[in-house]
């Protein structure tokens, strides 16, 4: 296993993490068709991450209604100093109206909530897990930062949220003296590429992480699709639960799945190896999370911190995937000029 360093901290997390929404859920209508894992599995799968280096394992509140916390929480047990564990906050985790959201209410009782179900006196990396429209930026931050103060808390993070949201957050902490955001974890992958036109920019000029969730679109990037983009494995995430959730051109997607295909074949691994070792190779990325309901496909996706993909690999699926420039890149990108003098160019 590699390892990078998590933002501007001095903290190093492997790069492969994790993931664990197929823990718990059995039952339930979502997360019952995603996992549903009990105990044994859940500390099969992390015993064999943890043994092959995996030290960043990534969760949250709302995931088989807090199910999967606990059942990470008694999976990760006696080897907690190993793990550099991260959870999320902000969907709803109960009926009431301050159930939900990003206010110091919701914050500070979603915190305690999560570390008793984790069976720890501390997380990690603390994640927003969406944009809340309604409550200040900055009374969420305020709150953050005193969970940081008061040692439950080790760094932040966000989760999908716009670059320009995440800069003002960046901005807030800045002006206020306050524990700012580390890492961003974002939706990234081969046949959804949006974050480049303006989330990596952003992390790489702001010193933020980004770490990456549905590397394989829900399995779409195993390889396991027919020409119209339908799951041909019955018991893939995608043969149960279905795409609507993730938006991306499906014909274009079966284009680059070819492709993903051949460069496969090239090197005589699986389609989803090569899916995340092209994305540990993209800028800004620190760490690729990958869930798993059974063990040979965690052992598969975890080799890809050991292939290199050759400059004709990358080439031609970066010219399959690659999505139309949007405004105003294109402009930026057609019509700036060399800043660079004619004389250093040589």
């Amino acid at each position: 296993m590699k390892y990078r360093q998590l933002g501007r901290t001095g903290v190093w997390v492997s790069e492969i993490a994790l993931g664990t929404m197929t823990f718990g859920g059995k039952g339930h209508p979502v997360y019952g068709n995603i996992g549903a894992l009990g105990q044994p599995e859940a500390d099969r799968i992390v015993g064999t991450a943890l043994d092959a280096g995996v030290n960043f394992v990534d969760t949250a509140d709302v995931y088989a209604d807090g199910e999967s916390e606990e059942l990470l929480g008694r999976a990760i047990g006696r080897r907690r100093r190993e793990v550099v564990l991260a959870t999320k906050l902000l969907a709803p985790v109960g009926p009431g109206p301050n159930d939900q959201g990003l206010t110091r209410l919701h914050i500070m009782r979603a915190l305690e909530d999560s570390l008793r179900r984790l069976g720890t006196d501390y997380v990690d990396l603390y994640q927003i897990h969406n944009f809340d429209p309604i409550t200040p930026l900055a009374e969420t931050l305020a709150a953050l930062d005193d969970a940081v103060r008061q040692g439950k808390v080790r760094y932040l993070g966000c989760s999908n949220l716009a670059a320009w949201q995440v800069s003002k957050a960046l901005g807030i902490s800045a002006r206020e003296d306050r524990a700012r955001f580390v890492a961003n974890q974002v939706h990234y992958s081969l046949v959804s590429r949006d974050a480049e036109r303006d989330l990596v920019p952003q992390a790489l000029d702001e010193g933020v992480s980004l770490t990456v969730w549905s590397p394989l679109a829900g399995g779409f990037l195993t390889g396991k699709v027919d020409r119209a983009g339908a799951a041909t494995d019955a018991d893939s995430r995608r043969g149960k639960v279905g795409f609507d959730f993730l938006q991306f051109d499906v014909e274009k997607g079966v284009k680059t799945v070819e492709v993903l295909r051949a460069v496969a074949a090239r090197h005589e691994v699986s389609p989803a190896r090569v899916a995340i070792a092209w994305l540990l190779a993209q800028p800004a990325v620190t760490s690729v999370i990958v869930g798993a309901r059974r063990l040979d496909q965690l052992t598969d996706t975890l080799a890809a911190t050991d292939l290199a993909l050759t400059a004709q690999d990358l080439a031609e699926l970066d010219e399959v995937s690659r999505p139309p420039a949007a405004y105003p890149n294109w402009i930026q990108e057609a019509f700036n000029p060399s800043r660079v003098p004619a004389a250093n160019q040589a």
